[in-house]
């Protein structure tokens, strides 16, 4: 799954993607990452970019939460009310090596 937001985006004076990212880890999925974009545009077509003449505080964030398909799935009501306005996508991954345990292994 990967929920599509903007940098500057709150839910309740804490940054959205770190909520997102929090309710993953309630749940027990397999992991979630945060990426920050360098540049995009969404619905608004407004593009925001960090290029130096054009500096922007809403830059484009990705979260990316993997694990089985059903679980994914299950997780979904959790983000209801949450990620109103933001891009939500499922995508088929095959995972070809997952070192759990935070050993970096």
């Amino acid at each position: 799954m990967t929920v599509i937001l903007g940098e500057a985006d709150q839910w309740h004076h804490r940054p959205l993607y770190a909520e997102v990212v929090h309710r993953a880890h309630e749940a027990g999925l397999a992991g979630a990452s945060v990426f920050r974009g360098v540049e995009g545009f969404g619905a608004s077509s407004v593009v925001h970019t960090s290029r130096l003449l054009s500096l922007s505080e809403d830059l484009p964030v990705a979260v990316v939460i993997v694990d089985d398909d059903a679980r994914v799935r299950a997780f979904l009501p959790r983000l209801a009310g949450l990620v109103d306005g933001c891009l939500v996508t499922l995508e088929r991954v095959e995972v070809l090596r997952y070192g759990g345990g935070g050993s970096g292994g």
